[in-house]
């Protein structure tokens, strides 16, 4: 529920409300509610917010199947809650054993833009959905995410994510590791004292299920 905070403000001047959201009964929009799959995610770093595009490699050509948008404390939080959900799997159904990828240590890693050169980018998901909560399970086999938008009045899923659960490890890995990153470059502006307005150097993406630049390893 979404409940504003006391005021009384007059008629004729202005005002403004806290509201305290909770994405507990959140909305799930129809054309929301059967998700999609992935096989994986690469993750990319912007000045002031974190794009997480959601692979689906299966077929060809290789696809983005949905794009989020989370501001960096979102980041922080999605990656509690999948460590907490990791954590309860393995108690219950045992530890998750992740494939052997073969990696070649001659080939250098691509840049963002050769990856994405390999991806299908529909125009529909291109501008990404907008999420400032998650809300994660799990069964035996498979990871659910609920990205969620808790806006005045009601909150609502913006986007439903489906994964295997060596990808939600692979996922955890390459979201740890990319705000790592982005932890340390805030701590060096502030050290540097750099301007707010100056712009943030070029963050290459980790990708949770193949070759990035910097990405942990596979």
């Amino acid at each position: 529920m979404t409940e504003p905070s006391p005021s009384d403000p007059s008629e004729n001047t202005p005002h403004s409300q806290e509201v305290r959201h909770s994405h507990v009964g959140a909305l799930v929009p129809a054309h929301v509610a059967r998700g999609v799959f992935t096989t994986g995610a690469v993750v990319l770093q912007g000045q002031h917010e974190f794009i997480v595009d959601f692979l689906l490699r299966m077929q060809q050509p290789q696809q983005v199947a949905a794009r989020l948008v989370l501001p960096a404390p979102v980041v922080a939080q999605l990656i509690a809650a999948l460590q907490d959900n990791i954590q309860k799997y393995e108690q219950r159904y045992g530890a998750i054993h992740m494939p052997a990828v073969p990696q070649n240590s001659d080939q250098p890693r691509p840049s963002a833009q050769e990856i994405y050169d390999t991806l299908k980018l529909a125009e529909d998901v291109q501008s990404g959905a907008y999420a400032n909560a998650v809300m994660i399970g799990h069964s035996a086999s498979e990871f659910s995410l609920d990205f969620i938008t808790t806006f005045f009045p009601r909150s609502a899923v913006s986007s439903r994510v489906f994964m295997a659960a060596p990808n939600a490890r692979r996922l955890l890995d390459s979201l740890k590791h990319s705000f790592s990153q982005f932890q340390q470059r805030q701590q060096q502006a502030t050290t540097n004292d750099a301007p707010p307005s100056a712009a943030a150097p070029e963050t290459p993406p980790d990708a949770t299920d193949g070759p990035s630049n910097d990405g942990p390893p596979e």
